[in-house]
């Protein structure tokens, strides 16, 4: 018992001293397959289209995009800011505004087009087909991601890329397979995205 007992701890304190090695040479723990978070209400972002209706007032209806700055600006009411507010905060927001011209306006406010907040888009970066910012979606996967951006490069060291992710208020790199899952159809290989990641698509240096 004692043989047996004493193998086990040392086997139990070399993948200690293992894990340490790991995190002092900065390697990169795997993405987990996890469920994403639930999402809340969409929050309006720069860049998002969105269409104004105030009832029996055509006139001041409207299809407009949200500036850069997060504002926009609508006949009878000048920049209102739009960005990090839900579609109904925001017609609220311009019934408030209208009340100074119509009696008693009426809005609706519906989002056409989606980008997002910056905080919660995910960036692609590097040997991707197509590099650019997306808005998240409820349930996205790295596979929809690649989907979106038209895949990897030839010369992309696709079993290097990583996800930078914010976890607890610090940024942690985690190691992802994007030429497994696009090539060999590895399905284990495709995680679970969340709002504000960035992947990162390294070349490949041969």
């Amino acid at each position: 018992m004692n043989v047996i007992r004493r193998h086990f701890l040392q086997r139990g304190a070399c993948a200690l001293a293992g894990a340490a090695l790991l995190a002092c040479a900065g390697e990169r723990a795997p993405a987990p397959a996890q469920t994403p978070p639930p999402l809340g209400d969409y929050l309006i972002g720069p860049g998002d289209m969105i269409s104004i209706n105030v009832w029996r007032n055509p006139e001041v209806s409207q299809s407009l995009p949200v500036r850069p700055d997060g504002k926009i600006t609508t006949p009878l009411v000048e920049d209102l800011q739009a960005a990090g507010k839900t579609s109904t905060e925001l017609a609220r927001d311009i019934e408030k505004a209208l009340e100074k011209y119509i009696q008693q306006p009426v809005v609706t406010v519906i989002v056409t087009s989606f980008v997002g907040p910056y905080a919660e888009q995910i960036r692609v970066i590097g040997q991707a087909a197509r590099p650019q910012a997306l808005a998240y979606r409820q349930g996205m996967s790295l596979m929809d991601v690649l989907i979106a951006v038209g895949g990897i490069t030839d010369f992309a060291a696709g079993n290097k890329a990583r996800i930078v992710r914010r976890v607890d208020g610090r940024q942690v790199q985690l190691a992802v397979r994007l030429q497994d899952l696009l090539r060999d159809g590895d399905i284990s290989a495709n995680v679970a995205m969340r709002p504000g990641d960035v992947l990162v698509i390294p070349e490949s240096w041969f």
